[in-house]
């Protein structure tokens, strides 16, 4: 049973993690062989306050790039 932690910052709509979600099973169907029921996914989110890049937290570089 392959099992996925994606892991990311927050701010994602559920839509778009839904479908994140399905294209990775898929691929794992497709080339792992797998039965898309083994297949468990898990999102790992954290507040962009929580993350950093470059010296940078993600609220500082959200920021920056509006200007």
């Amino acid at each position: 049973m392959p099992e996925i932690t994606v892991s990311m910052a927050a701010g994602r709509t559920e839509e778009q993690k839904l479908g994140m979600m399905r294209d990775i099973t898929q691929a794992l169907v497709k080339n792992l062989g797998v039965d898309a029921d083994a297949v468990v996914i898990q999102i790992n989110e954290a507040p962009l306050h929580h993350k950093m890049k470059g010296g940078k937290s993600f609220v500082e570089r959200a920021a920056a790039a509006k200007k």
